[in-house]
């Protein structure tokens, strides 16, 4: 009789500690969820106020339009292109860059875009929008596109088109 009662107790037991366990594991993962939303929503209104305060400053042509909006407008100027990231898995980032720069290096490097190494052929660039690519380590290396064709001249020698398109993309 005394081992039935002890098995029932033992039982009773396990069954509190699963329950228990699971309600904190339930309580810790919604806490972390509502917290990590709130600050993505602080952040998000944050960078929605700068958008407003830059897109007031600055007119939006229509082919812009689709940049401001995602709040990717970086730099001020006269002259307005689009500057393209592709990262290692395909990932695209656009901007809008705004500068008084007369090239594309110029402009990127001013804005903290993109770094590299200073050679005989230009500047090799290694690290755009923060991911660094090296060839001689990674075996892969930032392609300069310039409006989608690859480019014949480097960003450190492309001069700034109002309205083009420039992309990094790795390869």
């Amino acid at each position: 009789m005394r081992l039935k009662n002890w098995k029932q107790s033992l039982s009773l037991l396990v069954c509190s500690v699963l329950i228990a366990a699971l309600a904190l594991m339930a309580t810790g993962c919604s806490g972390n969820t509502t917290d990590s939303s709130t600050s993505s929503a602080a952040a998000s209104s944050e960078v929605t106020s700068s958008e407003a305060a830059s897109s007031e400053a600055q007119p939006a042509s229509p082919d812009t339009a689709a940049s401001q909006a995602a709040g990717n407008v970086l730099g001020q100027g006269a002259t307005a292109f689009t500057f393209t990231v592709v990262d290692g898995d395909g990932n695209e980032t656009s901007y809008q860059i705004n500068t008084d720069q007369t090239t594309v290096g110029d402009a990127l490097v001013e804005l903290g875009l993109i770094a590299g190494d200073e050679s005989d052929y230009g500047l090799y660039i290694k690290t755009v929008d923060g991911i660094t690519v090296d060839y001689d380590t990674d075996g892969k290396y930032w392609a300069f596109y310039v409006d989608g064709e690859y480019a014949s001249t480097g960003v450190d020698s492309t001069p700034v088109t109002a309205g083009s398109t420039y992309t990094f993309k790795v390869e």
